[in-house]
């Protein structure tokens, strides 16, 4: 699980430098890698979810 929680650190991080190259600097390649670290982010806390509900359940 702590791997997990790196996992979601790290994609967030690249979401937010992406996100904000785009809205300063209106860097559209940037917007594109923002994007698609989203959707890894949802995915990414989805599996946090369901391991975490695993967990408070033993």
């Amino acid at each position: 699980m702590k791997t997990l929680v790196e996992n979601i650190n790290a994609q967030y991080e690249a979401f937010a430098a992406n996100a904000a190259l785009q809205v300063e600097k209106n860097n559209k390649a940037a917007g594109t890698r923002a994007r698609k670290a989203a959707l890894e982010l949802t995915k990414l806390l989805k599996e946090f979810r369901k391991v975490s509900v695993e967990e408070a359940k033993k």
